[in-house]
């Protein structure tokens, strides 16, 4: 539940990129603090593509929903049922 919450944060941040200083909102600022830190490795590592385009949360996204459904595995197989 919360690692789903996490990803629509990261969603929302992201679309916000799109409107012009909706980054700069208190909604913005906020998402920022909470999805930067989980970001920041991911644009170290990837480059954009043709210098404006960022894929860093797309991957992102995917590693996060890969670890979320590694934990829920992990949890059913140590509590069955």
């Amino acid at each position: 539940m919360v690692g789903q919450i996490y990803l629509y944060m990261i969603i929302v941040y992201v679309l916000l990129s799109w409107v012009p200083n909706a980054r700069e909102s208190f909604i913005g600022n906020i998402l920022a603090k909470l999805v930067e830190p989980y970001l920041t490795p991911f644009r170290k590592i990837i480059p954009t593509i043709g210098g404006m385009l960022d894929i860093s949360p797309i991957v992102a996204l995917f590693v996060l929903q890969f670890v979320i459904q590694g934990i829920i595995a992990v949890v059913h197989f140590i509590i069955p049922g």
